[in-house]
């Protein structure tokens, strides 16, 4: 009797089945790239608004004046439009009078001018927080101006080059992080693209053969944009916990970076790149399978 020869199994193909752990590994590499860049926008962002809610410009007072007068410049002060108000809508004034002023003085660097001279030659002063869309040159100048004028003001004074920097900084941040933004999104939808495309290679003669038993367009393509959906929110869940690590990493490295946190925003950010990679794996497989369906059986070969 002959040996039976051993059954050679042959593994079917499902449709929409195609090899994903190398189209989501790449989707996660690609899309952690511009999370990347999108947390170091965030931190500019809070960086840049915390640097703008310390602008201020200090009001001096005239040393004769009367505790009435004082307290109606501080009426004045806070019913201007200029002066930022916090959460609670209160305008951020502070005082600091002249005995405080030198109390700090003395303890910064260790030396009694007041004996020294004999009197306290510091004045007391108002420090009001400028609003953000007063922030400019012109608008800094024109309140200037305008605070001069008050009856028992002595002198005003703030920062110019500090706006300035600031303004400038600003514009250049946007218009670098808007540009490598730009380009490395395009980046990242020729990359997933081409990964997507690779991976469905494989699949071009079992497309053909469901075309030739009568399975419509929209059949065919139904497995692969529900799997190519799935696997680009995948990518996006990994991409953004390999953010979250890096972030926290980061934060328990440098403590001073705390500062910058902003949850919400990462919380969008990771939304944003779950979103991102679903998008992107949907077209990109729309795109090849519209490719694939077009093509004749010579082109396949």
């Amino acid at each position: 009797m002959q040996a039976e020869q051993p059954k050679i199994k042959i593994k079917k193909k499902r449709l929409g089945a195609y090899p994903y752990a190398s189209v989501v590994f790449s989707i996660t590499l690609a899309l952690f790239m511009v999370g990347a860049l999108g947390l170091l926008a965030i931190h500019s962002r809070k960086l840049t608004k915390l640097i703008q809610e310390n602008v201020v410009m200090q009001v001096y007072l005239q040393k004769d004046i009367s505790a009435a007068s004082r307290l109606k410049i501080r009426k004045l002060l806070e019913g201007y439009d200029f002066v930022a108000k916090d959460q609670e809508g209160l305008a951020r004034i502070e005082y600091i009078s002249r005995d405080e002023a030198a109390r700090q003085f003395i303890a910064e660097t260790g030396e009694n001018f007041v004996e020294f001279l004999g009197e306290n030659p510091l004045r007391d002063v108002y420090i009001i927080h400028i609003a953000e869309p007063y922030q400019t040159e012109a608008r800094m100048a024109e309140i200037a101006a305008t605070l001069q004028q008050v009856k028992g003001v002595y002198e005003v004074e703030y920062v110019e080059n500090l706006v300035q920097a600031i303004n400038r900084n600003v514009a250049k941040a946007a218009l670098i992080l808007g540009g490598f933004a730009v380009i490395l999104l395009l980046v990242v939808v020729v990359l997933i693209n081409n990964t997507i495309k690779l991976a469905l290679f494989s699949q071009r003669f079992l497309i053909r053969s469901m075309q030739l038993v009568g399975a419509k367009a929209g059949f065919i393509r139904q497995p692969f944009l529900l799997r190519s959906v799935l696997h680009g929110m995948a990518g996006g869940l990994l991409a953004s916990a390999l953010l979250y690590a890096l972030a926290e990493y980061a934060y328990s490295r440098i403590p001073d970076l705390l500062i910058l946190r902003d949850t919400t925003m990462l919380l969008y950010l990771m939304g944003a790149l779950m979103l991102l990679g679903a998008l992107i794996g949907f077209f990109s497989t729309l795109n090849s399978i519209n490719k694939y369906l077009k093509l004749s059986l010579d082109e396949l070969y």
